[in-house]
């Protein structure tokens, strides 16, 4: 299989005690360190011809600097906010500022957790989410990416 030539970048962004995974509540949120799903997102990335920049912060604000960054470098934004997903109008407000697909990940169903999981101030400004499917969730998201600016180009 040849590999796409274009590259086109792509953010990844994940919240707070995410750099925790494979170690915290894995009976939640799986085994797989970060750095495994940064290693997964860079393969898909690469078979699908994006430039995957990921990162993770457990700071609010360091989040939303980042995304000012990008609104100027990338193509589009694939964030697993965490717990801020439930509680952040300033990540909200900073997502909405931006032109390029955003899509939100989570790790664990949302919906079948506790009460104040069902509610995401990201959604509002996402094309799609996913969540539930474990950290192939990124992948998932990363595919949708790549289909979401092919079909924007034409």
């Amino acid at each position: 299989m040849s590999r796409p030539t274009i590259s086109r970048p792509i953010l990844v962004l994940n919240g707070p005690n995410l750099n925790l995974l494979g170690k915290r509540e894995p009976h939640i949120y799986g085994h797989e360190t970060l750095a495994d799903v940064e290693a997964d997102c860079r393969r898909t990335g690469e078979t699908l011809g994006l430039a995957v920049d990921f990162r993770q912060s457990n700071a609010e604000h360091v989040l939303i600097d980042w995304i000012h960054e990008a609104r100027e470098t990338v193509d589009g934004l694939v964030i697993n906010p965490a717990g801020l997903t439930h509680t952040s109008v300033s990540l909200m407000d900073a997502l909405s500022a931006c032109a390029f697909p955003i899509l939100e990940v989570h790790i664990s169903n949302i919906h079948r957790r506790e009460e104040f999981r069902h509610f995401s101030y990201v959604s509002r400004v996402a094309a799609g989410v996913i969540c539930g499917f474990g950290t192939q969730g990124y992948t998932l998201a990363l595919q949708r990416m790549a289909r979401l600016l092919e079909t924007a180009e034409k």
